[in-house]
C-alpha cells in the first residue's frame, strides 16, 4: 500500500526559525508571521497541489481553534483534509459526534479527527479539566465508546466512570465516518489505542524504538480484534545536497541561547506525558549528539514541546529514511517545517518525485502532475504544466 503525507497549519503562527524575535531585524529576512486565514490558505492549497492528503491542525492554548480555522479553510480549498485535534475532556461525546457529523456533510467527508487526551496537567486545569492522567485516559475510553455508538446510528444509554449519557442520539451520522488518530506511550494510552485508533500515531524516534513501539500497539490490538495503521510525526529540513540542508537545520537554533535552552528543559522534564520524555531522552538539553540515528536531528525538541525531531538530509536522504520507517509498518507521514509554507515547496519538489519514481508513493488523484515536480528532460519545465506531448 502507498504511504499517505500530512502537512501542518501552524495556527500559531510561523517563522524562519524556531523562536523569532517579537520584532523583526531590519535588513534580515525572518520575524513572526501571524496565523492569519490567507496565509494558511496558502500553505493549505500548496499542499493539496502537491499531493497531501490532510493537514494537521493543533489544539490547545497557545493556538487558533482547530474546528473554526479549517471549517474556513475547508471553504477555500477542495480536496485537503483536515486532522482536527480536539480534547474529549472539554466537550461531551455526543456534541462531538454532532459536530464530526456536520463537518463531513458540509466538507464532503474532509475531517479526520487526532483525539488529545492531555499529558499537561497544568494545561488541562485551564480547560477546567481536574482529571489525573490515568482518570483522563479511562474517560477518553468511554468517551470513544459513545462517539462510535452515535456514529453507527444507535440510541446511547451508557454509565462510565467519568461519562453518562441517556438517550444520545444523531440526527445524522458522517458519512464517512472520520478516522480516529490516536497517540500515547503510556499503558493507559496504549489501552485505548488498541480499542479504538484507526490510526496510531508516534513522535520520530530512532526506528529501533519505533518498531518495537509498533509491535506493543500491534500486539494489544489483535487481542481486540483489531489491525490499526501507524503514523509518525515528524519535522523536516530537505535540501539539494546534505550540508546545505544540515546548515539549515543549524540556523533553526540561532538566537535561541543556552539559558533558554535550559528554561525549555526543566519544563518539559515536569511533563506527564510518556512521549514528551521520550523526547527529552534524545538530547538531553545539549546541543551536542543532536543526529540520534541517521538524518534524525533531535534539534527542534530543544526549543519546544511535542514533536521535537527532523529529518535532515539532501532530498535522497530523507526519501531512504521515509521508506524505511515505511518499512516498520508506517503508513502515513505528518510532516512539517520552518516555515511551513517555503518547507512544504521544498519537500514537494524534491523528495516526493524521488519516492514517486521508486514506487512508494502515488499521487492522489486530481492532484497537479508535473505541475512542480517537471523537467525539462522529461518534457516538463519546473513551475510549470507539463506541456503536452505529440
Amino acid at each position: 500500500m502507498s504511504i499517505a503525507f500530512h502537512w501542518f497549519l501552524p495556527t500559531n503562527g510561523d517563522g524562519r526559525r524556531l523562536v523569532e524575535p517579537e520584532r523583526p531585524v531590519p535588513g534580515t529576512a525572518g520575524g513572526q508571521r501571524p496565523a492569519t486565514l490567507n496565509y494558511l490558505t496558502q500553505i493549505s492549497l500548496a499542499a493539496e497541489a502537491f499531493g497531501f492528503e490532510a493537514a494537521l491542525t493543533p489544539a490547545g492554548p497557545w493556538c487558533d481553534d482547530a474546528w473554526v480555522t479549517t471549517a474556513a479553510l475547508a471553504q477555500r480549498t477542495e480536496r485537503l483534509k483536515f486532522l482536527v485535534a480536539f480534547r474529549p475532556g472539554v466537550t461531551s461525546p455526543t456534541l462531538a459526534a454532532q459536530m464530526a457529523a456536520s463537518y463531513q456533510f458540509h466538507t464532503d467527508g474532509r475531517l479526520l479527527l487526532n483525539v488529545v487526551t492531555g499529558g499537561d496537567s497544568s494545561e488541562q486545569h485551564a480547560y477546567g479539566d481536574w482529571l489525573d492522567k490515568d482518570g483522563r485516559y479511562v474517560r477518553c475510553g468511554e468517551f470513544l465508546d459513545v462517539v462510535r455508538a452515535l456514529w453507527s446510528g444507535e440510541v446511547v444509554d451508557y454509565e462510565g466512570t467519568h461519562i453518562h449519557v441517556e438517550g444520545g442520539a444523531l440526527g445524522r451520522q458522517p458519512d464517512p465516518v472520520p478516522d480516529v488518530y490516536f497517540a500515547g506511550s503510556s499503558p493507559a494510552a496504549l489501552d485505548v489505542a488498541a480499542r479504538h485508533a484507526d490510526v496510531y500515531l508516534t513522535w520520530g524516534e530512532p526506528p529501533a524504538q519505533v518498531a518495537e513501539k509498533l509491535d506493543r500497539v500491534r500486539e494489544l490490538a489483535a487481542a481486540q480484534g483489531r489491525t490499526p495503521r501507524f503514523g509518525i510525526r515528524l519535522h523536516v529540513v530537505s535540501r539539494d545536497t546534505a550540508d546545505v540542508a544540515w546548515a539549515e537545520a543549524n540556523a533553526l537554533l540561532d538566537g535561541i541561547s543556552e539559558e533558554e535552552i535550559a528554561k525549555v528543559h526543566a519544563r518539559m522534564k515536569t511533563t506527564e506525558s510518556e512521549g514528551q520524555k521520550r523526547m527529552l531522552e534524545l538530547h538531553s538539553g545539549s546541543r551536542d549528539n543532536l543526529e540520534v540515528s541517521p538524518n534524525l536531528w533531535a534539534g527542534v525538541g530543544l526549543a519546544r514541546g511535542g514533536a521535537g525531531t527532523a529529518l535532515v538530509g539532501s532530498h535522497a536522504e530523507v526519501a531512504d529514511r521515509i521508506e524505511e520507517y515505511a518499512a516498520l509498518g508506517i503508513d502515513e507521514f505528518i510532516l512539517s517545517g520552518y516555515p511551513h509554507l517555503e518547507e512544504i515547496y521544498w519537500f514537494g519538489e524534491g523528495v516526493l518525485p524521488l519516492l514517486e519514481q521508486r514506487g512508494s508513493w502515488s499521487r492522489p488523484h486530481g492532484t497537479a502532475e508535473g505541475m512542480h515536480t517537471g523537467t525539462i528532460a522529461s518534457g516538463g519545465v519546473a513551475f510549470g504544466v507539463v506541456p503536452s506531448r505529440p
